[in-house]
């Protein structure tokens, strides 16, 4: 339905892609802007930065498009309207994250493409083995996952805050932004706390520096860097009991 409404008006929702897509693209532009005066950022090329852009700019640009909408759970929850959703014939999580569903945010997702495939060029692919290869789409797919299960632990921890989606935003739209930049530019205790707590690094550090031939700032053992399937299956199984624990804890706005 929301598809529907939104490509009824052609204009207005390419014009709504265009922006978007151009608004996510300062990020890059600012990255562009730093190589104008530095050759190399903490070690990275800016092909290699650009590689780490592509991956998590995709990998979240996919998890917003299918579950953006669910940091509005909160209000659903204070003016009572989830009760609505409780009594239909479909799993209440769909319906959250398809309230609203915005097309338009295929704007991050192309423009983060676009980057990805020009660092690919600029890197040396040719000399890439077959996994190397293999683990470029296995990241982009884990870290979709990944960030998925933080939008869905968000909305999950809402339905006891009831207002907590700027907390949720600090791990997703936070956390793309600082997978964009090389894992040494940062303190190692930042670096460990988005490895061993919110494994965001596993979006696309870890995998990034086997693909890119780079030494793991941790000095983790190196099957770690082929872990991140793994873990996107364990955020997601908890992401799934924490909605499960907050959907039979709800009990309506009490009116």
């Amino acid at each position: 339905m929301w598809v529907r409404s939104t490509v009824a008006y052609r204009a207005s929702f390419l014009m709504a892609v265009a922006v978007n897509f151009a608004v996510t693209g300062l990020d890059f532009a600012a990255i562009m802007i730093m190589f104008t005066h530095v050759d190399a950022l903490g070690g990275f090329t800016v092909a290699e930065v650009a590689f780490l852009y592509g991956t998590t700019g995709m990998a979240l640009g996919l998890a917003d498009l299918l579950l953006g909408s669910m940091d509005k759970l909160g209000a659903r929850v204070r003016d009572g309207t989830l009760d609505t959703l409780l009594v239909r014939p479909v799993p209440v999580f769909f319906q959250v994250a398809a309230d609203r569903f915005a097309l338009r945010r295929l704007g991050r997702v192309s423009q983060s493409l676009l980057v990805l495939g020009w660092s690919l060029t600029q890197l040396e692919t040719a000399a890439w083995s077959a996994v190397q290869v293999a683990l470029v789409p296995v990241m982009v797919l884990s870290g979709t996952a990944i960030f998925g299960a933080v939008f869905a632990c968000g909305a999950a921890f809402q339905f006891w805050a009831q207002d907590a989606s700027e907390v949720q935003n600090s791990f997703t739209y936070g956390g793309n932004t600082l997978l964009q930049y090389p894992p040494t530019v940062f303190a190692t205790e930042l670096v460990k706390g988005v490895t061993f707590v919110v494994p965001l690094a596993f979006v696309n550090w870890l995998p990034a520096l086997r693909v890119l031939g780079r030494d793991d700032p941790l000095g983790l053992p190196g099957w770690v860097d082929f872990a991140s399937p793994a873990v996107a299956a364990l955020c997601c199984a908890v992401a799934a009991a924490a909605w499960r624990r907050g959907l039979r804890g709800y009990r309506s706005t009490g009116s």
